[in-house]
Protein backbone atom coordinates (compact mmCIF):
# COMPACT_ATOMS: atom_id res chain seq x y z
CA UNK A 1 0.00 0.00 0.00
CA UNK A 2 1.69 3.80 -0.74
CA UNK A 3 1.64 6.18 1.93
CA UNK A 4 1.01 8.60 -1.29
CA UNK A 5 -1.49 11.36 -1.65
CA UNK A 6 -2.60 11.10 -5.43
CA UNK A 7 -3.64 14.34 -6.95
CA UNK A 8 -4.73 14.19 -9.98
CA UNK A 9 -5.28 17.64 -12.17
CA UNK A 10 -6.58 18.53 -15.36
CA UNK A 11 -5.35 21.97 -16.84
CA UNK A 12 -4.63 23.41 -20.08
CA UNK A 13 -1.16 25.62 -20.37
CA UNK A 14 -2.90 28.72 -21.12
CA UNK A 15 -5.11 29.29 -18.32
CA UNK A 16 -3.59 31.47 -16.22
CA UNK A 17 -5.50 29.70 -13.09
CA UNK A 18 -4.07 26.75 -13.43
CA UNK A 19 -0.87 28.07 -12.77
CA UNK A 20 -2.06 30.13 -10.10
CA UNK A 21 -3.47 28.17 -8.32
CA UNK A 22 -0.63 25.14 -9.09
CA UNK A 23 2.08 27.76 -7.79
CA UNK A 24 -0.04 28.13 -4.59
CA UNK A 25 -0.44 24.25 -4.01
CA UNK A 26 3.41 24.04 -4.44
CA UNK A 27 3.96 26.40 -1.90
CA UNK A 28 1.86 24.61 0.63
CA UNK A 29 3.68 21.22 -0.28
CA UNK A 30 6.80 22.81 0.17
CA UNK A 31 6.10 24.51 3.47
CA UNK A 32 4.65 21.45 4.85
CA UNK A 33 7.89 19.69 4.00
CA UNK A 34 5.85 16.39 2.24
CA UNK A 35 7.24 16.49 -1.33
CA UNK A 36 7.92 12.93 -0.86
CA UNK A 37 4.40 12.16 0.06
CA UNK A 38 2.68 13.54 -3.09
CA UNK A 39 2.59 12.02 -6.37
CA UNK A 40 1.08 14.36 -9.06
CA UNK A 41 -0.34 13.24 -12.60
CA UNK A 42 -1.76 15.94 -15.20
CA UNK A 43 -4.45 15.08 -17.00
CA UNK A 44 -5.43 17.05 -20.55
CA UNK A 45 -8.06 19.51 -20.78
CA UNK A 46 -8.44 21.67 -23.80
CA UNK A 47 -10.05 24.98 -23.01
CA UNK A 48 -10.34 25.58 -26.61
CA UNK A 49 -10.49 22.52 -28.60
CA UNK A 50 -11.43 24.29 -31.63
CA UNK A 51 -9.16 27.27 -31.48
CA UNK A 52 -8.25 27.33 -35.61
CA UNK A 53 -4.13 27.25 -36.25
CA UNK A 54 -3.90 31.01 -36.26
CA UNK A 55 -4.75 31.42 -32.67
CA UNK A 56 -7.25 34.32 -31.73
CA UNK A 57 -5.44 37.47 -29.81
CA UNK A 58 -6.77 37.09 -26.47
CA UNK A 59 -8.51 40.48 -25.28
CA UNK A 60 -10.79 39.52 -28.42
CA UNK A 61 -10.98 35.89 -27.58
CA UNK A 62 -12.14 36.83 -24.23
CA UNK A 63 -14.55 38.98 -24.97
CA UNK A 64 -16.10 36.56 -27.40
CA UNK A 65 -16.21 34.00 -24.89
CA UNK A 66 -17.02 35.70 -22.09
CA UNK A 67 -19.14 38.50 -23.11
CA UNK A 68 -16.54 40.82 -21.43
CA UNK A 69 -15.90 44.26 -22.99
CA UNK A 70 -12.75 45.13 -23.89
CA UNK A 71 -12.45 47.11 -20.80
CA UNK A 72 -13.19 44.47 -17.71
CA UNK A 73 -11.23 41.93 -20.29
CA UNK A 74 -7.83 44.06 -19.85
CA UNK A 75 -8.71 44.54 -16.09
CA UNK A 76 -9.41 41.04 -15.64
CA UNK A 77 -5.54 40.35 -17.14
CA UNK A 78 -4.30 42.41 -14.74
CA UNK A 79 -5.87 41.05 -11.65
CA UNK A 80 -4.76 37.56 -12.57
CA UNK A 81 -1.10 39.20 -13.15
CA UNK A 82 -1.27 40.70 -9.70
CA UNK A 83 -2.47 37.12 -8.01
CA UNK A 84 0.53 35.04 -10.42
CA UNK A 85 3.34 37.96 -8.83
CA UNK A 86 1.40 37.14 -5.23
CA UNK A 87 2.36 33.71 -5.98
CA UNK A 88 5.18 33.90 -7.16
CA UNK A 89 4.47 33.26 -11.37
CA UNK A 90 5.17 36.04 -13.99
CA UNK A 91 2.06 36.36 -16.38
CA UNK A 92 2.83 38.47 -19.26
CA UNK A 93 -0.50 39.33 -20.90
CA UNK A 94 1.10 41.85 -23.92
CA UNK A 95 -0.45 43.25 -26.41
CA UNK A 96 -1.13 40.89 -29.28
CA UNK A 97 -1.25 38.01 -27.19
CA UNK A 98 -2.89 35.45 -29.22
CA UNK A 99 -4.65 32.09 -27.43
CA UNK A 100 -3.78 29.02 -29.12
CA UNK A 101 -4.60 25.54 -29.73
CA UNK A 102 -2.94 23.27 -27.31
CA UNK A 103 -4.00 19.14 -27.94
CA UNK A 104 0.21 19.07 -29.40
CA UNK A 105 0.81 20.20 -25.76
CA UNK A 106 -1.51 17.26 -24.45
CA UNK A 107 0.21 14.91 -26.70
CA UNK A 108 3.61 16.01 -25.48
CA UNK A 109 3.00 15.86 -21.79
CA UNK A 110 1.74 12.29 -21.93
CA UNK A 111 4.87 11.50 -23.73
CA UNK A 112 6.88 12.85 -21.08
CA UNK A 113 4.55 11.10 -18.70
CA UNK A 114 5.92 7.89 -19.93
CA UNK A 115 9.38 9.65 -19.02
CA UNK A 116 9.05 10.68 -15.44
CA UNK A 117 9.07 14.27 -16.74
CA UNK A 118 5.39 15.38 -16.74
CA UNK A 119 5.26 18.31 -14.20
CA UNK A 120 8.74 19.29 -15.43
CA UNK A 121 7.58 19.55 -18.98
CA UNK A 122 3.87 21.40 -17.89
CA UNK A 123 6.25 23.99 -15.75
CA UNK A 124 8.35 24.87 -18.45
CA UNK A 125 5.24 25.19 -20.98
CA UNK A 126 3.09 27.34 -18.62
CA UNK A 127 6.79 29.61 -18.50
CA UNK A 128 7.06 29.51 -22.39
CA UNK A 129 3.11 30.76 -22.97
CA UNK A 130 3.35 33.24 -19.98
CA UNK A 131 6.28 34.04 -19.10
CA UNK A 132 8.37 34.52 -22.19
CA UNK A 133 5.75 35.53 -25.16
CA UNK A 134 5.98 32.11 -26.92
CA UNK A 135 3.36 29.93 -28.95
CA UNK A 136 3.12 26.84 -27.26
CA UNK A 137 1.69 25.54 -30.77
CA UNK A 138 4.66 26.24 -32.84
CA UNK A 139 5.84 22.74 -32.91
CA UNK A 140 9.70 24.53 -33.31
CA UNK A 141 8.80 26.05 -30.22
CA UNK A 142 7.84 22.83 -28.66
CA UNK A 143 10.94 21.01 -29.75
CA UNK A 144 12.80 23.58 -28.04
CA UNK A 145 11.01 22.83 -24.57
CA UNK A 146 10.98 19.58 -24.99
CA UNK A 147 15.09 19.74 -25.03
CA UNK A 148 14.93 21.92 -22.11
CA UNK A 149 13.87 19.32 -19.70
CA UNK A 150 16.40 16.60 -21.39
CA UNK A 151 14.01 14.63 -23.52
CA UNK A 152 14.29 13.10 -26.69
CA UNK A 153 13.15 15.58 -28.89
CA UNK A 154 12.90 13.29 -32.76
CA UNK A 155 10.77 10.34 -30.10
CA UNK A 156 8.67 13.42 -28.88
CA UNK A 157 7.81 15.43 -32.38
CA UNK A 158 7.02 11.59 -33.68
CA UNK A 159 4.43 11.33 -31.47
CA UNK A 160 2.64 14.61 -32.96
CA UNK A 161 2.24 12.65 -36.38
CA UNK A 162 1.16 9.50 -34.35
CA UNK A 163 -2.64 9.09 -34.81
CA UNK A 164 -2.74 6.36 -31.93
CA UNK A 165 -1.23 9.38 -29.58
CA UNK A 166 -3.62 12.13 -30.64
CA UNK A 167 -6.55 9.79 -30.11
CA UNK A 168 -5.28 9.22 -26.59
CA UNK A 169 -5.99 12.46 -25.44
CA UNK A 170 -9.36 12.84 -27.32
CA UNK A 171 -10.55 9.95 -25.01
CA UNK A 172 -8.95 10.98 -21.99
CA UNK A 173 -10.55 14.30 -22.22
CA UNK A 174 -13.65 12.71 -23.51
CA UNK A 175 -13.51 11.05 -20.13
CA UNK A 176 -13.09 13.69 -17.83
CA UNK A 177 -15.36 15.58 -19.88
CA UNK A 178 -18.08 12.32 -19.09
CA UNK A 179 -16.85 12.49 -15.20
CA UNK A 180 -18.77 16.32 -14.97
CA UNK A 181 -15.82 17.96 -15.50
CA UNK A 182 -16.25 21.55 -17.50
CA UNK A 183 -13.48 23.62 -16.11
CA UNK A 184 -9.82 23.75 -15.53
CA UNK A 185 -8.14 23.67 -13.07
CA UNK A 186 -9.71 20.68 -11.32
CA UNK A 187 -7.98 18.12 -8.76
CA UNK A 188 -9.15 14.90 -8.20
CA UNK A 189 -7.80 14.09 -4.73
CA UNK A 190 -7.20 10.37 -4.22
CA UNK A 191 -9.27 9.04 -6.75
CA UNK A 192 -12.27 10.25 -4.64
CA UNK A 193 -13.35 13.83 -4.73
CA UNK A 194 -12.46 16.80 -6.55
CA UNK A 195 -11.55 20.23 -5.74
CA UNK A 196 -12.74 22.72 -8.65
CA UNK A 197 -10.72 25.93 -9.51
CA UNK A 198 -7.40 27.90 -8.20
CA UNK A 199 -7.92 28.01 -4.71
CA UNK A 200 -6.28 29.49 -1.86
CA UNK A 201 -3.49 28.76 0.04
CA UNK A 202 -5.42 28.44 3.54
CA UNK A 203 -7.60 25.83 1.73
CA UNK A 204 -4.88 24.15 -0.02
CA UNK A 205 -3.09 23.79 3.56
CA UNK A 206 -6.73 22.29 5.06
CA UNK A 207 -6.96 19.47 2.11
CA UNK A 208 -3.29 18.37 2.33
CA UNK A 209 -3.44 18.16 5.98
CA UNK A 210 -6.93 16.23 6.16
CA UNK A 211 -5.23 13.42 3.70
CA UNK A 212 -2.16 13.30 5.23
CA UNK A 213 -3.80 12.81 8.51
CA UNK A 214 -6.24 10.08 6.30
CA UNK A 215 -3.06 8.37 5.62
CA UNK A 216 -1.56 8.48 8.68
CA UNK A 217 -4.58 6.46 10.10
CA UNK A 218 -4.63 3.78 7.52
CA UNK A 219 -0.73 3.35 8.38
CA UNK A 220 -0.88 3.01 12.09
Amino acid sequence: MTDKIKLDILSDVVCPWCIIGYKRLESVILQMGIEDRVEIEWHPFELNPHMPPEGEEIVGHMSGKYGMTRAVSLQNLGNMAQLGEEAGFKLDFFDGMKMVNTRDVHILLDYAKSHGLQTQLKLRLFEAFFSERKDVSDRKVLAGELDAVGLDVEKGLAALKDEGARERIQIQENYWLGMGISSVPTMVLNQSGFLRGAQGIDTYKMVLTGLMNKKEKILM
